[in-house]
């Protein structure tokens, strides 16, 4: 075996965020910079010798090229087996099923999410350890401290490897197996969800639906599933072919970036269900006839209707949402005696709660959902979930969500987005509203009275780590709130986000639109943030 040892020098900017290390292509492409990052990963690591990898990426730009570094690397480090998707393609979500279903030591997931791809647009890489899941805070400090100190590492003098064919071969000592990206996932589904009863709605003749891959990783997996083992008729599947710049699309489910479905559903002669998913597979976007679900209130039905799934027959052990996330889930926790936990943004904060039993359902505002199955968001799994109600219930998807706030009360929500903005200019918003936190208490504008007004902190009830300044929350006495953060997901300027939310228990009140609903909290939020100021945008680049 020829491991060959490379001098390096270290990178300053490789301090991963909530979901990894993400960066344009060309700044990956400078010399051992992709390298740097890998080696930092192995070497924060103990115990891995002889043991499996799971790697895998979106199939967006670069992703090829990394995944043969990173399989020389690996093999040079002393990994004895390396499971790779067919093609380089493995979803996040397929990913953290084949780390637990193989007892894998970790995976290493190459994406950028929601990010747009191509030559020079954002790539993506993270580590996800034993139990599937993103690496924890203490892991990826350790990886970003590695960064600033490497001065060598470690690959194997060896030819590519050969992505496209299954089936296994050497890469010195270690084991190279080409699998198929989709069996295994499949197979999970299909344990969970009962495929009969959707089956008989897809085929019925009186139910239609379309599924938007938006040219990213489901693609092969929505056909597989949605084409295959439950017979929608060919074509149920749109923009199913993953492509390296996502069809010159932005791979976000949202109603902004997903427009054609979106037009589809709310279009004459509609089908009667509509679903996207993003670059990576692990968010949903829902939509029925003329309707669009919230992702807040998507993880409240879910958790409500969970017993009419196979999977979740047996009831919940609690759920979960982050901070930001509605509290629409709080009220169907409180009416089936369950807990329910507020963590920060960021998948890895479920995790642990996830693995101590503490919950079995879990959501973002950000149009993430999952479950216990696996430990990353899925999206296939919620546009499944919601069939599987569809199917058993027999109603629309606006007569389930009507029913639901008939029940619980309709939590007004809304996600106004200003990205690429100075990051300057966003820090100095959000430092200013943090300057005001302990003035504000007490304060009244028009029909609002702020009852608190803090920095999010969160204490981990499972190891008692704690993770401060996750967002600014000023929450009104009459239950209505508007929460300020700055996303980590993006790679250009800062993405502030607002969020805002406003209960109403009133059945009569409940068709309104959300902006329309929320419009004062709205214009409040203006008014104390300064937000036209300091983005210098009269209006945001996505509102959900």
């Amino acid at each position: 075996m020829n491991v060959t040892t490379i001098s390096t020098t270290p990178y300053t900017d490789q301090k991963p965020g909530t979901s990894g290390l993400r960066k344009k292509v060309p700044t990956f492409q400078q010399p051992n910079y992709l390298e740097n990052f890998v080696q930092s990963i192995f070497d924060s690591l103990q115990g891995y010798r002889g043991a499996t990898l799971v790697v895998g990426g979106d199939g967006r730009y670069y992703n090829r090229e990394a995944i043969q570094i990173i399989l020389k690397m690996a093999a040079a480090n002393g990994f004895g087996r390396i499971l790779v998707g067919q093609n380089g393609i493995l979803s996040t979500p397929a990913v953290s099923c084949i780390i637990r279903k193989h007892n894998a030591f970790g995976g290493i997931v190459l994406s950028a999410s929601h990010n747009p791809g191509g030559p020079t647009e954002d790539f993506g890489i993270k580590y996800n350890i034993g139990n599937g899941g993103p690496a924890p805070e203490k892991v990826t400090s350790a990886i970003f401290d590695r960064t600033k100190t490497l001065s060598e590492y470690a690959i194997l003098a060896a030819g590519d490897v050969d992505l496209d064919r299954l089936g296994t071969t050497q890469l010195g000592n270690t084991t190279i197996e080409i699998v198929d990206a989709v069996v295994d996932y499949a197979e999970l589904m299909e344990s969970l969800f009962d495929f009969d009863k959707i089956r008989k709605l897809l085929t019925s003749g009186n139910f239609r639906m379309c599924m938007d891959s938006l040219h990213a990783v489901t693609g092969p997996y929505a056909t597989a599933i949605f084409e295959g083992k439950l017979g929608a008729p060919s074509g149920t599947v749109q923009n199913g072919t993953p492509l390296e710049d996502f069809g010159g699309g932005h791979p976000d489910p949202n109603l902004v970036y997903a427009r054609d479905l979106v037009e589809l559903l709310f279009g004459d002669n509609a089908p009667d269900f509509g679903a996207a998913s993003d670059g990576d597979g692990d968010r949903n976007m829902i939509l029925g006839r003329q309707f669009f679900v919230n992702p807040s209130d998507s993880l409240a039905i879910l958790a409500a209707n969970a017993t009419l799934v196979p999977g979740y027959r047996n009831g919940l052990a609690g759920v979960a949402r982050s901070m930001p996330t509605s509290a629409a889930v709080d009220r169907v926790a409180a009416k089936l005696g369950i807990d329910c936990y507020e963590t920060p943004t960021g998948w890895k904060f479920f995790g642990n709660l996830l693995d101590a039993g503490k919950a079995t359902l879990c959501g973002e505002e950000s149009f993430g959902t999952g479950s216990d199955h696996v430990r990353e968001k899925d999206g296939l799994w919620a546009v499944l979930f919601w069939l599987n109600i569809l199917a058993a219930t027999g109603k629309s998807v606006e007569e389930i969500c009507q029913e639901h706030w008939a029940a619980y009360g309709r939590n007004y929500y809304s996600r106004h987005d200003y990205e690429a903005v100075d990051k300057q200019s966003a820090a100095e918003l959000m430092e200013r509203l943090r300057g005001m936190l302990c003035d504000l208490p007490g304060k009244e504008w028009g029909p609002f009275e702020v009852e608190y007004a803090d920095d999010f902190s969160y204490t981990d009830p499972v190891d008692g780590s704690v993770a401060e300044k996750q967002g600014i929350r000023i929450g009104m006495t009459d239950g209505s709130r508007m929460v300020f953060r700055l996303s980590g997901t993006g790679t250009q300027g800062a993405t502030l986000r607002l969020y805002l939310e406003s209960f109403e228990p009133d059945s009569a009140k409940h068709h309104l639109d959300p902006q329309t609903a929320l419009a004062s909290l709205i214009a409040l939020a203006d008014e104390l943030a300064k937000i036209r100021k300091f983005t210098g945008r009269e209006k945001p680049t996505v509102t959900t």
